[in-house]
């Protein structure tokens, strides 16, 4: 299928309508462009071209491609949420089902367990200043997001893209409109480490909090084009990581992000 945006596009588009926003209105106008979820479309866009590039048929792909409605509400233990993108199982038709357990007793699922347990969900954010800050509850939401789901439908293959700006944009300087960076190193140690402790779920009897896969996106939009960060060799070069260090983002990179989620999927349910 042309004209499939790619990776390089989604986050020099991401850079041009953040930075934009911060020129035009400060603080203000960058909190109300990410309230817009414009630039983060980007990403959502990237995924399901990448879906598609990797023989998923456009058709089962939610939101459709161009769009961002409408979204799958699909319900785990805890809760019913709106999902990011989803792929919906081939040969399955939502059945609305009452919820016989957890805190959303009686309920009503209108996909039905069968068809949510098929269901391919992956879900998107970023962050792009303030790194440190609020990591604890972030990380902790992340993990409850999958735990959700995997408890109640324990083969579901989830996926989870995390963009960090390394560096980060100063939010100080935001407030007299002026774009600039921190000179600071980013905790990207600290990430890596964190994210690969919830990645790669093998195990369908344990580990809910894990997600199949998830792909730390690192990016720095200091450099012109904007250069995204696939190998560790690449972070030790720009001082990102430890020479000694023993953290890796191999598994974490976005090349293999969608392979190995259908390939997870494929060995669980089949074509």
């Amino acid at each position: 299928m042309k004209n499939l945006i790619t990776i390089q596009q989604a986050v020099e588009n991401f850079k041009v309508l953040i930075e934009s926003s911060i020129i035009d209105g400060g603080v203000e106008g960058k909190q109300a462009m990410i309230r817009s979820s414009k630039p983060i479309n980007n990403i959502h866009e990237l995924v399901k071209a990448e879906l598609i590039r990797n023989g998923v048929e456009k058709d089962r792909i939610h939101p459709p491609l161009g769009q961002t409605k409408p979204e799958l509400k699909l319900a785990g233990f805890i809760k019913q949420k709106f999902q990011d993108v989803c792929v919906e199982p081939k040969g399955y038709e939502p059945q609305s089902e009452a919820l016989t357990e957890g805190i959303l007793l009686e309920a009503t699922d209108h996909y039905g367990k069968a068809y949510t347990e098929r269901t391919i969900s992956i879900n998107i954010r970023s962050q792009i200043s303030s790194l440190a800050k609020n990591f604890d509850t972030l990380y902790e939401r992340t993990i409850a997001e999958a735990q959700n789901l995997h408890v109640r439908c324990a083969k579901m293959v989830l996926g989870e893209v995390y963009m960090i700006a390394v560096p980060e944009y100063d939010s100080e300087a935001m407030k007299t409109q002026d774009v600039k960076f921190l000179d600071k190193k980013s905790a990207v140690e600290k990430y890596i480490k964190s994210f690969s402790a919830i990645n790669n779920r093998q195990s369908i009897e344990k580990e809910e909090y894990k997600y199949e896969r998830v792909c730390l996106l690192i990016v720095d939009f200091k450099q012109d084009p904007v250069k995204i960060y696939n190998t560790d060799e690449e972070l030790k070069k720009a001082k990102l990581l430890p020479e000694d260090s023993t953290s890796s983002i191999k598994n974490l990179n976005w090349e293999s992000f969608i392979p190995t989620m259908l390939n997870t999927y494929q060995a669980r349910f089949g074509t």
